[in-house]
């Protein structure tokens, strides 16, 4: 069937993999909702979080539902969650956020991610004058006054309003005011497509493109590991 054929089939199991990767970290964020403050979403503000992002990515609701009912069982296991911070090739500082059963297996994974690619793994909290927690909000743009609904919000924290996307907006503010911006949020009837901590880089690790390349490798390595929830760094994007 020819070459082009082949690339196509490539791109799309590639594309399957990456949606089966986010379904088993939106299902382990579920999980771990459900163990931290009930089955009901509508006591429970981070299963209510974990399920708008689920829905975000199109996880089936059947598949949702079943991660509920697993949780809520006695037998289901508990996660562990654990950041791991260290270096990759030339500089780049890398932030691993992690939810594991067995934490001699991931730490003992990201260990030889790092060690196989010229990197480092290092201590905790070692990262943190490069990386500060936000938290990210998108929403979908319901024929929003941008300028109005930027006013309204930063009595509750608002820090940054954008357009990222035709039909989105992104909304930015600490940390700490997460659940007080989710729950004007929801007040208002906007319709959350995601809303989660992120941590950003405050300054960057310039490379060649060929440097990239490298990185790159590691870091897609570490986005395929399956104990591994969010993966940051401070690389320079390419222009």
């Amino acid at each position: 069937m020819g070459r082009a054929f082949e690339f196509r089939k490539e791109r799309k199991f590639k594309r399957w993999a990456k949606m089966a990767v986010q379904f088993t970290r939106l299902g382990k964020e579920i999980a771990m909702a459900v163990k931290a403050g009930g089955g009901n979403p509508e006591t429970n503000s981070r299963l209510r979080t974990a399920i708008q992002n689920a829905k975000g990515v199109n996880m089936p609701k059947d598949r949702i539902e079943s991660a509920i009912k697993r949780a809520s069982s006695r037998d289901e296991k508990d996660y562990e969650e654990i950041v791991y911070e260290g270096y990759g090739p030339y500089g780049v500082a890398i932030l691993i956020e992690t939810a594991t059963e067995n934490i001699n297996r991931t730490v003992g994974n990201i260990r030889s991610y790092f060690s196989k690619h010229d990197g480092s793994l290092g201590k905790t909290g070692s990262l943190d004058f490069i990386f500060t927690r936000k938290s990210i909000f998108k929403i979908r743009d319901q024929n929003f006054d941008a300028d109005e609904l930027e006013l309204e919000l930063i009595d509750f924290g608002l820090e940054e309003l954008y357009i990222e996307n035709e039909g989105e907006i992104s909304i930015q503010c600490a940390f700490e005011d997460f659940g007080l911006m989710q729950k004007v949020l929801e007040e208002k009837n906007c319709d959350i497509i995601s809303a989660k901590p992120e941590r950003i880089a405050q300054s960057h690790v310039a490379v060649t493109e060929a440097q990239a390349e490298e990185i790159l490798k590691l870091l897609d390595r570490f986005e395929e590991d399956d104990d591994v929830q969010a993966v940051y760094h401070n690389m320079a994007e390419k222009r």
